[in-house]
Order: C-alpha cells, then sequence, then structure tokens
C-alpha cells in the first residue's frame, strides 16, 4: 500500500493556495488550489529513505509562505499506508495522520520585498 500526501487550502475568502513540493527524485511541479480544493500523490518509501518538501505561498501578490518537510520515511523503517493531510489555514499549516485533530505545525512568513523567494 502507498503512502500519500494531502495538501488542503482551507483559507479563507477566495485566497488561491501555491504548492510546489520535491522528492529527492522527483519534482512534482507548480499546482493551483482555490479554498476547498485538495493537492494529493502517493507513492512507496525507499529503502535509502524517502523526504518530500513542500513549499507553499498564498495571499496578496503570494507574499505569504511556507517551507517544510511534508514527508519523512524509508531507510530502516519502511512505512506502508502512511497518510499525512496538511490543512492550509490563514493562521499556519496544520498537520494530522488522520485519526487526531490537526495541530499547528508552521507559521506563514511575509516575504516584504516585491520577489518571488526560491522555495530551495
Amino acid at each position: 500500500m502507498k503512502n500519500s500526501v494531502h495538501l488542503i487550502n482551507s483559507l479563507a475568502g477566495n485566497n488561491v493556495l501555491k504548492i510546489h513540493c520535491l522528492s529527492d527524485e522527483d519534482d512534482l511541479g507548480n499546482h493551483l488550489l482555490k479554498p476547498g480544493e485538495v493537492y494529493d500523490f502517493s507513492f512507496y518509501d525507499s529503502i535509502f529513505g524517502t523526504r518530500i518538501n513542500c513549499y507553499l505561498s498564498q495571499g496578496i501578490e503570494f507574499r505569504f509562505h511556507a517551507k517544510f518537510l511534508a514527508y519523512k520515511g524509508g531507510g530502516l523503517i519502511v512505512h506502508y499506508g502512511k497518510k499525512n493531510f496538511w490543512f492550509c489555514r490563514d493562521d499556519g499549516i496544520y498537520f494530522t495522520h488522520g485519526k487526531q485533530t490537526p495541530k499547528l505545525e508552521y507559521k506563514w512568513v511575509y516575504n516584504v520585498l516585491d520577489i518571488t523567494p526560491s522555495p530551495y
């Protein structure tokens, strides 16, 4: 059974969420989510370790952003069927495996300059 990452746009109003996720092996590209939409993908753990980093941005001119490790697994402990849910809300990014109440893990960072920061 594959593992999965689910990114949910739970932002208020008409805030669009921009997502860019990368693993050591794949660049999953850019995705735009309207409020209520979900972007998800599934994969198998590598015996060499699996890490998936995501870069999110939102707000006026996408000036609020967050960069975080959305999934870590593999190596000595290979996971099967692990689900990581990330809820993107106005005050930050919340995480759950699906059984517990999502907890705030990351706050949005405001980019004052008129440039888009590099995700990596």
